[in-house]
């Protein structure tokens, strides 16, 4: 058998094969230009008229990416029948076979980041702009796309979470009302009056700019501290107007000042047992040198 006169007649054959099949792949190729054009202008069209409603951002781009996604899934159907005589949609899934399985478990991860970005858009809470805590991290949602969320913390890095993160798991959002409480604990002197002390530092704080007025000031006696009593204060900030960092620091400034002048004291023992733990051992005084001190 003349072995190379065969392989010559066989790429002879593959050869006027590819000449005769390259009008439909031609054919195929410009189908996939015409949808790429087709998809650009159709998304478009879908973000103008998104525009004009009251959707979210979010479901805005989530629209625009659903119009190209589909049109770009008919244009290749249409060129894969183009360029494959005899294909349909049908025999396409068919003949994958047991190769879907496989190929369902290679992309397990993409396709649940995808229905779970899909859900994110689509509910009502965790908006962009919206500051959250999901998955120990804190921040602003900058972007969400249908695989990944993206979130500038506070301290200025971006960092990338996949949707299914923070579909499954809790998240915090710190934004969903304007209102929101915070405390802190002040130590009394036991020999002060108790009811008096509970005054002056209600007053105090609803003194300070930025504490919401209607909501006032709660100011409860807890415990039995190692030498003081220890109150509980709450109070309000509206979020959207006031800076959370700088009405807590006006809050510990008003009610330091206000005891000061009511002549109530805040054990010095209380303000050090309560740092006493971020202390280096070498760094604190000895028995003798606190005892000397002492007298």
């Amino acid at each position: 058998m003349n072995y190379l006169s065969v392989l010559q007649t066989q790429l002879q054959g593959m050869a006027r094969g590819a000449v005769a099949a390259l009008p439909t792949i031609a054919i195929a190729i410009a189908v996939l230009v015409i949808t790429w054009i087709v998809a650009r202008f159709a998304a478009g069209i879908a973000r103008k008229l998104s525009g004009r409603t009251h959707l979210r951002g979010d479901l805005q781009q989530l629209l625009v990416t659903l119009v190209k996604l589909a049109l770009w899934i008919m244009g290749f159907l249409l060129a894969a029948t183009v360029a494959v005589p005899g294909f349909t949609f049908g025999g396409m899934i068919a003949g994958l076979g047991i190769g879907a399985l496989a190929i369902g478990f290679a992309f397990q991860d993409i396709f649940e980041n995808f229905l779970a970005g899909v859900l994110i858009m689509l509910r009502d809470k965790m908006q962009i702009g919206d500051n959250i805590e999901a998955e120990d991290i804190e921040g602003t949602v900058e972007k969400i796309t249908l695989r990944e969320t993206h979130i500038r913390q506070f301290s200025g890095e971006l960092t990338i979470l996949p949707n299914s993160m923070i579909f499954k798991n809790p998240v915090k959002i710190f934004t969903d009302q304007s209102h929101r409480r915070f405390q802190m604990v002040v130590g009394i002197s036991y020999d002060a009056d108790l009811v008096a002390a509970q005054r002056v530092i209600r007053e105090a704080v609803a003194s300070v700019e930025g504490v919401v007025a209607d909501r006032g000031a709660e100011v409860y006696a807890r415990e039995f501290g190692a030498s003081s009593i220890d109150f509980l204060v709450r109070w309000w900030v509206d979020t959207r107007a006031n800076s959370l960092f700088v009405v807590h620091n006006d809050v510990v400034f008003a009610v330091k000042r206000a005891l000061d002048d009511a002549e109530i004291e805040i054990p010095y023992p209380y303000v050090t047992h309560t740092f006493a733990e971020d202390i280096p051992v070498d760094a604190r005084p000895s028995a003798a040198v606190a005892a000397a001190e002492a007298h």
